[in-house]
């Protein structure tokens, strides 16, 4: 089925960390948008049993890959040294709440060819990429297995990478999203981003004739139109959602969205080594000068952030968040898209 008659304009954002469940992605459905399953993080055992759950709930939902950057799995000695130099660093966030930051792990590649065989084993509708490109082969074999693939692209240049790889779609996201970026280009090569997501919508679709889905900052019923006006197929929604009772999200994120001693929004290495706009709080404050180094960082912070959860302390928890963040609505995912949808 071509993207273009995916029939809606809404869909949920993939997101990996558990807020993206069965449950929330089954909830989307039936509220008139569709749902991606998040990998990320997962064993594919795990993304197994997802997709098992959603199938038997009878919804239309996709599932999200995140692509393993070479240059981060086996980085240069600069780059470790770099890295124990952060890990180093942590040891007082680490002793506040009396856990250790581990020893570093550079080899993971988030289980990467195990899903990509699950996923040609037991085919879904809808296949996205984020953090990098798949071999065009990977493309083509989840093509004839019967999955429509996007890729996540955040700049012209990104997209005309993309379309030479065979996609079928492109969920072009602007720097204003909430959570990780999915840029995978140095800044260099990417050129001066356009002002608002409609505006990268119409810059992207002047590149490459491939269907668009927007996300970053689509928060209310006016930004949907802009960026479907714009000649995006579809909008793609995250930090609109997180708050919602069928969000997988914890609690402590959910509140931290809707108080306001979070005045403002930041990409940040801080958490997991890769940019990630997130609400601007005394962990993001305390560490603006982080390396590059995902998922090394990811997995240094891992206990931190567990144990400022269980401690319900937001300050040195990763409060992921779009610039759209002050409208993010609670009560049943239902009521947020369907505000969207108007």
């Amino acid at each position: 089925m071509p993207f273009a008659e995916i029939g809606t304009s809404i869909i949920a954002a993939p997101m990996a960390g558990g807020t993206s469940t069965p449950g929330f992605v089954t909830a989307v459905h039936r509220a008139g948008a569709l749902g991606f399953l998040a990998a990320g993080y997962k064993s594919a055992e795990a993304v197994s049993a997802e997709i098992r759950a959603c199938r038997e709930a009878g919804i239309r939902f996709g599932v999200n890959v995140f692509v393993p950057d070479p240059a981060q799995l086996s980085p240069s000695p600069d780059a470790v040294a770099a890295l124990e130099e952060y890990r180093s660093s942590l040891g007082q966030d680490a002793a506040r709440y009396g856990v250790s930051v581990p020893p570093l792990v550079l080899d993971d590649d988030d289980a990467w060819q195990e899903k990509i065989d699950l996923l040609l084993q037991d085919p879904v509708e809808l296949v996205s990429f984020a953090f990098g490109l798949p071999d065009s082969a990977v493309v083509r074999a989840l093509r004839k297995a019967g999955s429509t693939v996007l890729a996540t692209v955040t700049s012209r240049a990104e997209a005309e990478l993309a379309a030479d790889c065979g996609f079928d779609a492109l969920v072009v996201q602007h720097s204003s999203a909430g959570a990780h970026s999915g840029a995978f280009l140095p800044a260099a090569q990417q050129g001066a981003t356009p002002p608002s997501t409609a505006d990268l919508v119409r810059e992207v679709g002047a590149a490459v004739g491939l269907p668009l889905v927007a996300a970053g900052a689509v928060s209310d019923a006016g930004t949907v139109r802009a960026v479907t006006g714009a000649g995006a197929v579809a909008a793609q929604v995250g930090t609109a959602l997180l708050r919602t009772d069928e969000s997988g999200a914890r609690q402590l994120h959910k509140d931290a969205l809707g108080d306001d001693r979070f005045s403002e929004t930041t990409p940040t290495r801080a958490f997991t080594g890769r940019y990630a706009r997130a609400l601007v709080n005394d962990f993001v404050r305390d560490h603006l000068d982080a390396p590059q180094g995902y998922p090394a960082i990811h997995h240094l912070t891992a206990p931190i952030r567990a144990a400022a959860a269980a401690a319900g302390d937001p300050e040195r928890l990763n409060l992921w968040a779009g610039k759209g963040w002050r409208s993010a609505r609670t009560g049943p995912v239902a009521g947020a898209i369907g505000a969207l949808l108007e």
